[in-house]
């Protein structure tokens, strides 16, 4: 990075977090540091929101996903807005009038206590686990910048991010998160224009649609089917979206805590709802979007050098090792095939413009590309060999790498400073989430102190920052974890969210079921099941068909267990 591009970092993340601390001038209680006293708009809802969606791993990590796999990604989406009309009929009304600090408070109202802390547990490990993930996402970009040691990094990260939290609590987060967003979108637009202006000439956004598209990587809509069948291994389509999506969304906004909060700040029923809805339309054609920007890598990358690997502290590794002919050898084979790349995307679009027949270039387009990847498969295979040792998945790198080094002085510093911005915001709302959980769920509810508010404002700040620590040692084994980071965490959550979904659809809408260890027993065995299906069908079972799972599981146990218990009770005292 030149000077300008450090200037440009180090002014937009003073700014934001100078004016987040400014704005987040609060009540020293639970209600100011943990709710923002309820006094938010839906606008600064809904901002909120999305800003706690969109961490650092959707922007890092969505273009690589969609370079590498093409944009069906967004599939996983197409349940959201209607999973928001549910939540707003059913889940908001009943958190506004019982003035809850959390979701999970509404458990022991209807159940009790131990199946509250059970599910308050669920929440507290996924969304640890997953924001330890986040945390290692804008440590990447540090570690590639600066050549530091990747441990090291997450530390330094960690650290400014819980000063951060602590520092304003909820308020601080939504306010930050408006700014945060608005300089996102910014320079999301403004790296979507480079790509395109960097192509050659006579070549535009249209020309290089067509190319993403005959490579496979405009496939917005797959339903799923193949020649045998539905392909229930294929993790994203119409229907796992719809259907899968549609029950993750559910739990994530409706029963996540690092998302309830966030409409828990709205000052009436009505804001909370308004910011819901807006960010189901929103949210598709935003992710759409961010997918698009990978898809039009690929087209910039059959013009321009691309590395064979994207991530260069694992290629300096293959380069010690005794694989470091071979991968010379290829890394040239790669280079020449880009060439020929080059010279056929070519000769494809003028073939567009002319109104030609393209059968026999989009052909020769597709042989091309599926020799490139087959050699980046194969350098992959051998930085995962035992010569070597390194991680073999470099799509997290993948639009970092066209930053560095593509983008102009000051642009660059600038897309750094979003995804530090888009971390920051995502990971603060998360802490904050998971403090507030620990107080209200667990602390005030097991300990027989009374304390006065002040006391609790300075609790919450010691459980910010134990969670904090804790996201950091969870980033620290994050390395080589082999999936996408976007994927990672949304496999996480899907191992948990269907029986935390599934707890308050019973709540909801199963009023005979009362007897509270039915239900608690249903959630444990709900977990253990979606556990036993992802171990022994992760392969031939795409991850959103966990969260219909779980739910499924708890209704399932929830009966029976309460029709057991029912037949003992009525055993013991006969009528």
């Amino acid at each position: 990075m030149t000077t300008l591009d450090w200037i440009v970092l180090v002014i937009t993340l003073l700014a934001i977090v100078t004016y987040g601390l400014y704005k987040s001038r609060t009540t020293r209680n639970l209600d100011g540091y943990f709710l923002s006293n309820r006094s938010m708009s839906w606008g600064l809802v809904l901002l909120s929101i999305i800003g706690t969606q969109a961490s650092a791993v959707t922007f890092i990590s969505a273009p690589g996903q969609a370079y590498t796999d093409g944009m069906r990604f967004v599939q996983y989406y197409f349940g959201l807005p209607l999973a928001m009309i549910v939540i707003c009929m059913f889940f908001v009304p009943i958190f506004s009038r019982l003035k809850v600090y959390t979701a999970y408070q509404y458990l022991e109202n209807r159940f009790d206590g131990k199946t509250r802390m059970l599910i308050a547990f669920y929440f507290l490990l996924q969304r640890g686990l997953s924001t330890g993930i986040s945390v290692f996402a804008p440590s990447i970009i540090l570690s590639s910048l600066l050549g530091w040691n990747i441990y090291w990094t997450n530390i330094f990260m960690g650290g400014l991010l819980i000063i951060y939290t602590m520092s304003g609590g909820a308020k601080a987060v939504a306010y930050t998160q408006q700014l945060q967003l608005i300089i996102i979108f910014i320079g999301m637009f403004l790296s979507a224009y480079m790509i395109v202006h960097m192509l050659p000439d006579g070549i535009g956004f249209t020309d290089a649609l067509h190319v993403s598209g005959k490579l496979n990587k405009i496939n917005v809509i797959t339903t799923g089917f193949k020649n045998n069948g539905f392909d229930w291994s294929d993790q994203y389509n119409l229907f796992s979206g719809i259907i899968g999506g549609f029950f993750l969304a559910l739990s994530y906004f409706g029963a996540d805590q690092s998302q309830v909060g966030r409409y828990l700040t709205a000052k009436s029923m009505t804001e909370s709802r308004v910011g819901l809805l807006m960010n189901g339309l929103v949210k598709v054609p935003m992710q759409f979007a961010i997918l698009l920007i990978g898809a039009m890598l690929l087209t910039f990358y059959q013009f321009n050098k691309a590395p064979v690997f994207f991530n260069e502290v694992q290629v300096a590794k293959i380069e010690k090792s005794a694989l470091s002919d071979s991968f010379h050898l290829a890394r040239r084979e790669y280079e020449n095939i880009t060439a020929k790349k080059k010279e056929a995307v070519s000769s494809f679009v003028q073939s567009l413009h002319a109104d030609a027949d393209v059968s026999a270039k989009t052909a020769e387009m597709k042989q091309l590309q599926q020799q490139s990847d087959s050699i980046r498969k194969k350098v992959k295979s051998w930085i995962t060999s035992k010569e070597v040792g390194g991680d073999g998945n470099d799509t997290n790198y993948i639009f970092l790498r066209f930053v560095l080094d593509y983008l102009p002085a000051g642009l660059v510093g600038l897309l750094i400073a979003i995804i530090f911005l888009a971390s920051w915001g995502s990971i603060a709302a998360a802490i904050n989430s998971l403090a507030s959980c620990s107080m209200i769920d667990f602390h005030r509810k097991l300990s027989k102190k009374e304390v006065d508010h002040e006391r609790e404002y300075k609790l919450s700040k010691r459980y910010t920052l134990g969670w904090g620590v804790f996201c950091v040692i969870v980033a620290m084994f994050t390395y080589n974890i082999g999936n996408s980071l976007i994927e990672a965490v949304n496999v996480l959550g899907s191992l948990f969210y269907g029986p935390i979904l599934g707890v308050f659809i019973v709540a909801f809408f199963f009023k005979k079921i009362k007897n509270a260890n039915a239900v608690f027993w249903a959630a444990v065995f709900a977990e253990l099941t979606v556990l036993l299906v992802f171990i022994i069908a992760q392969r031939r079972l795409g991850f959103l068909w966990l969260n219909p799972i779980g739910v499924s599981a708890v209704i399932f146990f929830s009966v029976l267990f309460n029709s057991l218990f029912k037949k003992q009770i009525q055993k013991i005292n006969p009528a």
